[in-house]
């Protein structure tokens, strides 16, 4: 069956669209058909895969509003990976659906019928916008799994009462299948005592809010952690993932273990996972200095730097 998967927290800039694209691009790698939609109005994950919003065609904004097959929008741009892309003009579906009668479940309704004309896919991995309003509640009624992207640090966990109550709501009232998966440490720095102490302090909230009955009694901190890596930051402003732009990275090695790891396989890499007395992070990059800022040149092919 395929698992339908929102990457979700309501706190921007904790690796929401760089998990979503990358983690989809690590499936996608090993084989399995991966469909990335993209509901943040920002389409940062629609620019990370190489598509321009507004020059690409329509975009979910019009799936959304207009009641546009999924098929009319999908797009291929690597082997067994599609992105159904954004556009600014997703911001004013928020609006425009206020008066819509069910218009918590548009989504789930078209992912039923684009499942039922063509072949399914194995993933589909949903970037939800750092919000919840109708977006991320659409997104919420579609999926059956999430993963929420946090960084190491104490205020991560500032605002996960109110995402897990979120969630909680939509299992009771909408979407009973919905569970929460489990939290995946992003911008992870393993020489810090910080990143192991954050650690212990999400496993003892997430023990102490267990019930048989929550949507996150089984979930778990992936073993997998997503370390600093300035080739992940580099990779969008060349509309490609971290596995076509730096392959031998850590970044590509990281996700790569979060894939075998949501399989139900080890994780393919080795981290930190007790207080370290290092007082120094890791460096951030590979080794090398920053590339020089650049424009991104999406509307014509391009090839990445040697990493």
């Amino acid at each position: 069956m395929t698992r339908r998967i929102a990457v979700l927290n309501q706190k921007g800039g904790v690796g929401k669209t760089t998990t979503t694209v990358n983690l989809a691009a690590a499936l996608a790698n090993e084989g399995h058909r991966t469909l990335v939609l993209d509901l943040d109005p920002q389409a940062h994950a629609t620019l990370h895969l190489g598509l321009m919003p507004g020059r690409s065609g329509p975009s979910l904004y019009d799936v959304l509003t207009q009641g546009l097959p999924l098929k009319d929008v999908r797009r291929q741009v690597a082997d067994n990976l599609f992105i159904c892309g954004s556009h600014i003009d997703l911001a004013a579906a928020e609006v425009e659906l206020i008066g819509t009668v069910g218009r918590e479940v548009i989504l789930r309704d078209l992912l039923a019928a684009d499942e039922a004309d063509d072949a399914p896919y194995d993933f589909v991995l949903m970037d939800c916008p750092p919000s919840l309003g109708i977006l991320t509640l659409n997104a919420l009624c579609a999926a059956q799994e999430v993963f929420i992207p946090l960084q190491a640090h104490f205020l991560a966990l500032h605002g996960l009462s109110k995402l897990l109550e979120t969630i909680h709501l939509v299992s009771k009232r909408v979407n009973r299948d919905l569970r929460v998966s489990g939290v995946v440490l992003c911008l992870y720095d393993s020489g810090t005592r910080l990143g192991a102490e954050v650690i212990d302090d999400l496993e003892r909230f997430f023990e102490a809010r267990r019930q048989a009955s929550s949507p996150w009694s089984d979930a778990q901190i992936f073993r997998s952690r997503i370390r600093r890596n300035i080739r992940l930051a580099e990779c969008p402003s060349f509309g490609q993932s971290i596995f076509q732009y730096a392959p031998s990275s850590r970044g590509a090695a990281d996700y790569s273990s979060l894939a075998s790891e949501i399989q139900g396989r080890p994780p393919t890499g080795t981290w930190a996972s007790t207080t370290s007395t290092a007082s120094t992070p890791e460096p951030d990059s590979d080794g090398e200095l920053p590339a020089v800022a650049r424009p991104a040149h999406l509307d014509e092919p391009s090839s990445a730097p040697a990493a």
